[in-house]
């Protein structure tokens, strides 16, 4: 009669831990790469797939969580990338503090557009959300100043080199920026994670199983929608400072342009939406086939990667409709009850 009880605790303490070792495996690779790679272009690969798995997690806040489909996220992108940019050319505020103020901008911005078009349904949102990042993308790229503030059309604004400068994250080598982008994913997986096991996240699935019986339980879904919305776009928005802080650069085609979009959407729907890790699974695979599309045949097949990502999001919709992450929960089920004698 004893062992019963000895029995039925092990299991969910084989369980966590079996969830553990792998993340802890993985955290410890991620963070042992730049020790023991030290090739300039491979370091460079890895930052760009951490970018994009981190984009893709900001995103996946809002078609995983709200059940709507953004396809102009890159205008929060836009918005933060100009916004740290400006703040330190124009006043010297030290990129570290941008990159928050940018994610504020974004977000402000997020309720701006997020308020009128959450009104929409289906297909009518993604077209809206499109028409607002066109809207933004165009109008930057046309205007050489606002109120004083140059934007340099479409030549975008170059920041200024100053070398290594820690206080302007400006380094020679490209190991910091691994870790600052390395450290911002762990925090855009810790906030699903959160949202995961909160309140506003059982409420959100609410929403996006059944807006009519979320209503008839006292949920707003348009408060809660914004919420996320907001959430999402302050984490894209820091993105794009950071985009802008390693490239020393920012325009509008590259940064609002509906590509990035693409790029964020696509990786999370492949990936496994609704999910804390499919995003960053996405982006492993993806990311890296769309550098070697478009450096070893851009200039021949220029945007080949979009009709590789098409190919994919086809056999990913007919054979794996939860996404890549959904065979390797069953792969981890089976594992599980393997360990715990199930």
């Amino acid at each position: 009669m004893s062992v019963a009880p000895h029995t039925t605790s092990a299991a969910p303490a084989a369980k966590s831990k079996s969830r553990v070792l792998p993340l802890a495996l993985f955290t410890a690779v991620l963070l042992g790469i730049p020790l023991v790679v030290k090739d300039s272009f491979f370091i460079h690969s890895c930052i760009v797939v951490l970018f994009f798995a981190y984009m893709a997690t900001s995103w996946n806040f809002v078609c995983g969580y709200v059940g709507q489909l953004s396809i102009g996220h890159s205008m929060f992108a836009g918005a933060g990338g100009y916004a740290t940019v400006l703040l330190f050319t124009q006043t010297g505020l030290s990129p570290w503090l941008g990159l928050p103020v940018g994610g504020l901008v974004a977000a402000l911005l997020s309720v701006l557009v997020g308020y009128p078009t959450f009104r929409l349904k289906g297909p009518y949102f993604a077209l809206t959300t499109i028409a607002f990042a066109e809207m933004i993308r165009i109008w930057v790229e046309n205007t050489d100043t606002f109120l004083g503030i140059p934007l340099n059309g479409a030549a975008g604004i170059t920041v200024p080199l100053l070398g290594q400068n820690v206080a302007a994250m400006q380094f020679n080598d490209k190991v910091p920026y691994y870790y600052i982008i390395a450290t911002m994913l762990g925090g855009a997986l810790l906030a699903t994670w959160l949202l995961e096991n909160a309140k506003l996240g059982f409420y959100l699935k609410a929403i996006r199983g059944d807006v009519d019986a979320a209503e008839s339980l006292g949920i707003s879904p348009s408060r809660y929608q914004l919420i996320a919305l907001a959430i999402s776009a302050f984490m894209t928005g820091m993105g794009g400072g950071f985009y802008a802080q390693f490239y020393r650069y920012v325009n509008a085609e590259r940064l609002i342009g509906v590509d990035l979009s693409i790029d964020m959407a696509l990786m999370s729907i492949i990936g496994g939406q609704g999910t804390i890790f499919g995003p960053l699974l996405g982006a492993l695979l993806l990311a890296p086939l769309a550098e070697i599309t478009r450096s070893h045949l851009g200039g021949s097949l220029l945007g080949l990667h979009i009709v590789v990502y098409g190919v994919i999001l086809i056999l990913a919709v007919l054979y794996l409709p939860k996404g890549l992450i959904d065979p390797l929960r069953r792969l981890a089920a089976k594992f599980n009850g393997r360990g715990t004698g199930r």
